[in-house]
């Protein structure tokens, strides 16, 4: 939606009258109105599950007892896929492109059951260049319907090669008095691989639960929490001997993602100052550690409001290669195709920052 009207829509099981959509940004405006947002709003015996993302609302209507994580979760990879199409999901990319729009709509979910929803293998079929009506090009192709249905069949390289990338970013809240109030570090293992045929592959980590099954319990081990998996990713075999055993997407893909709930020192420090001189200057001193200072000084042309304007904290950003905080690492990666190549993996560990907040004392 934009510009409070619909911009575009798509009816999947017919039990919801159209018209229904017409009374989601009333609702939504009487809720800001009021400093209270809901993300479920209900007009008589529909709901309305909403998101917003750029100057867009994507909203999904229901007038069942409906999985609400299952319907936010195809909304938020309704983003992912017209992001990975469009670039920018916008409302201008949804103009120029509504017949490509309307084609993924239709793939991505069946009678309101989520069907299709890998970009990779919709790019197969449903493309933005116009082209000649074919037999051949009309035929979906069968990794739709295969078991594994995020990797099409047939694929070859000349140099086989898997990139892992082990990304921590770090939340963190410091009180005026240089004491950490909370801490976490969300991480994720993304993969890039180039690799032919069909193979599996297998990622060990240091994980405790690991160890711990198996009586290894040596050296620096990682407790992780709320560990989400692709899809491709065999859940059955995780859970009885905590084997990561998958057969990889084509390309770029987010393999796992995971919250490690531990107690983190400030990996950066940051004190700042503020004086006000007379009434027309301030001056503010920010220093990092040992290494940097910061100082500005602004002429104003009057600061006469004695009045308290708050302390808002410092939010730093930061990016630290070659190292991860929680000390997670890929012991193995193994990779087994029925043709034997050889094929090793490269690994790359970043540290950043997340919502990474340092309280002032001026």
């Amino acid at each position: 939606m934009a510009k409070n009207s619909v911009l575009i829509c798509r009816n999947y099981k017919g039990d919801v009258d159209m018209a229904e959509i017409d009374h989601f940004l009333p609702l939504l405006m009487t809720e800001e109105e009021e400093g209270v947002t809901c993300p479920i709003m209900m007009h008589g015996n529909v709901h309305f599950l909403w998101i917003k993302h750029t100057n867009l609302y994507l909203v999904a209507t229901t007038n069942k007892n409906s999985n609400a994580s299952l319907v936010y979760a195809f909304l938020y990879k309704l983003v992912e896929v017209f992001t990975e199409y469009f670039t920018e999901l916008e409302e201008e990319s949804i103009q120029d492109n509504f017949v490509v729009v309307y084609e993924l709509l239709d793939e991505l979910m069946d009678f309101g059951f989520p069907q299709t929803t890998d970009s990779k293998i919709l790019q197969e079929y449903i493309t933005q260049e116009g082209a000649k009506l074919e037999v051949a090009k009309t035929k979906v192709p069968t990794t739709v319907t295969n078991a594994v249905s995020w990797r099409s069949e047939g694929i070859k390289y000349k140099k086989n090669e898997v990139f892992i990338d082990v990304i921590e970013s770090i939340n963190l809240l410091v009180n005026a008095n240089g004491s950490v109030m909370s801490s976490d570090i969300v991480g994720t293992v993304k993969l890039k691989t180039m690799l032919s045929g069909m193979p599996e592959l297998r990622l060990g980590l240091n994980d405790r639960a690991l160890f711990a099954l198996t009586g290894r319990d040596k050296g620096k081990t990682v407790s992780m929490e709320d560990v989400k998996f692709h899809q491709c990713v065999r859940l059955s075999r995780f859970e009885s001997d905590r084997t990561i055993s998958f057969i990889p997407p084509d390309g770029e893909s987010e393999l796992m993602s995971y919250r490690i709930n531990t107690h983190v020192k400030p990996l950066i420090w940051i004190e700042s100052v503020i004086e006000k001189f007379s009434h027309s200057r301030v001056e503010i001193m920010v220093k990092g550690g040992k290494e940097f200072l910061m100082r500005a000084s602004f002429g104003l042309p009057s600061v006469e409001n004695d009045e308290m304007e708050g302390k808002p904290p410092i939010t730093v950003n930061f990016e630290i290669p070659y190292f991860t905080v929680s000390g997670i690492q890929v012991r193995y990666m193994k990779i087994i195709e029925k043709s034997g190549y050889q094929a090793l993996p490269w690994v790359r560990y970043i540290t950043q920052s997340g919502d990474y907040q340092l309280r002032s004392n001026f």
